[in-house]
């Protein structure tokens, strides 16, 4: 039987002037953080939407890459991931992310370097998140008065 795991977003104003926040309700991690055009695309302290894409890839992919490690009989002492979510400013329609990219370290005990490539290979190949990044998106809009 599937889940559904959500976050909310609330904005106020034009783009480049405009305040908004996001809220994770579900799990109460976090309430009402700041974003904003300049947390965005300038140095303005706050988080924004692509950051918080690179948090949850970065995740799902050591959870990821301790399963497959699991499965081929190794226990990993600790995984590190550096998710870097790349975007282009310019393109049509708009800013676009362009592709992620997955830095990871870890200390696995008894394991090659040749099977820790493969199987990282096949971990990235198989996080939720990874996935998620080529399915289709739908939309339910409604206008209130």
């Amino acid at each position: 039987m599937g889940f559904k795991r959500y976050a909310t977003a609330v904005w106020n104003g034009d783009l480049q002037a405009g305040k908004g926040t996001m809220s994770t309700p579900q799990s109460g991690l976090f309430a009402d953080q700041n974003y904003s055009f300049k947390t965005r695309f300038g140095d303005e302290k706050g988080t924004n939407p692509e950051e918080l894409l690179a948090a949850a890839h970065a995740g799902c992919f050591s959870m990821a890459l301790s399963a497959v490690l699991g499965k081929s009989g190794f226990t990993p002492d600790r995984i590190s991931t550096r998710a870097e979510a790349m975007m282009e400013p310019g393109m049509d329609p708009g800013p676009t992310v362009t592709g992620v990219h997955l830095i990871v370290e870890a200390s696995v005990p008894g394991i090659s370097a040749e099977q820790f490539q493969q199987i990282a290979e096949a971990a990235k190949a198989g996080c939720v998140i990874s996935r998620a990044l080529s399915v289709p998106v739908t939309l339910s809009a409604t206008l209130q008065a």
